[in-house]
């Protein structure tokens, strides 16, 4: 059954079949950026020209790269969250059109991805959910409330992670941004720049000595509601979890 929906995706996602798009017919472009209120109160991270880099070798960086289920206590630096959110969504130039070139891949430079936090162990900042703002290179506060983390919880099927990790990454796709270009062949695309940014995720904890984690088996109707989402226009699609090393 499920491959005979899957065989009909992919048919429907064959470029040939996606060359009417409304960027072709010269419709307006997506907004590159979730919008938020007026007035909120963002929380401005060090800028990413002062972060501290850690001299290694590509070679040792390809090997040693590995993925780390424990952590211990100790908290996340501001200067250590920021740099992985610019290595992971960095806004390095905006183009015309509504794209930007930023420090991972995307196609036709949509980049279609949101990127929310759970955040429970990092320096200056109380626990909570968040989102980042890549334009600003700042966190949106969603929720610091009592109890966040544990209606978070029932989205996560490795519950010891979730719980002893310092910060939950968790990226949405919003469809619109790339549905403007490649149509049917969307998702295709979204699930592949998911991929893009958790790699350099990964690559960006080693250097700092912090463990990482990806997590494609989560709960999507879960962590779709908490996070406010409808779960068709815009979805979680990654996760991941991380925390200094034990």
């Amino acid at each position: 059954m499920y491959k005979d929906l899957f065989n009909e995706l992919r048919e429907a996602a064959l470029v040939k079949n996606n060359l009417d798009t409304r960027k072709m017919n010269h419709e307006p472009v997506p907004i590159p950026q979730k919008p938020y209120p007026k007035g909120s109160k963002l929380i401005m991270l060090p800028e990413p020209d002062f972060l501290e880099d850690r001299e290694i070798s590509f070679l040792e960086l390809m090997e040693l790269r590995s993925t780390v289920r424990e952590y211990c206590d100790r908290p996340l630096t501001m200067k250590e969250l920021s740099f992985l959110l610019w290595c992971t969504q960095g806004v390095k130039m905006v183009l015309p059109a509504g794209t930007t070139k930023r420090t991972v891949p995307s196609a036709g430079g949509r980049n279609a991805l949101e990127t929310y936090l759970y955040i429970d162990k990092v320096e200056e900042l109380p626990p909570g959910l968040y989102r980042f703002l890549a334009f600003e290179h700042a966190l949106l506060p969603v929720d610091t409330e009592d109890g966040v983390k544990a209606r978070l919880r029932p989205g996560f099927n490795k519950m010891n992670m979730y719980d002893a990790s310092a910060v939950t990454f968790m990226w949405t796709a919003v469809l619109d941004r790339m549905d403007y270009a490649f149509g049917a062949r969307s998702l295709q695309y979204i699930f592949l720049d998911a991929g893009h940014v958790c790699q350099n995720l990964y690559l960006a904890s080693y250097t700092q000595n912090i463990g990482c984690c990806a997590v494609g088996h989560f709960n999507d109707v879960e962590l779709n509601k908490e996070l406010g989402l409808d779960g068709k226009e815009e979805f979680v699609v990654y996760a991941a979890h991380v925390g200094k090393i034990k």
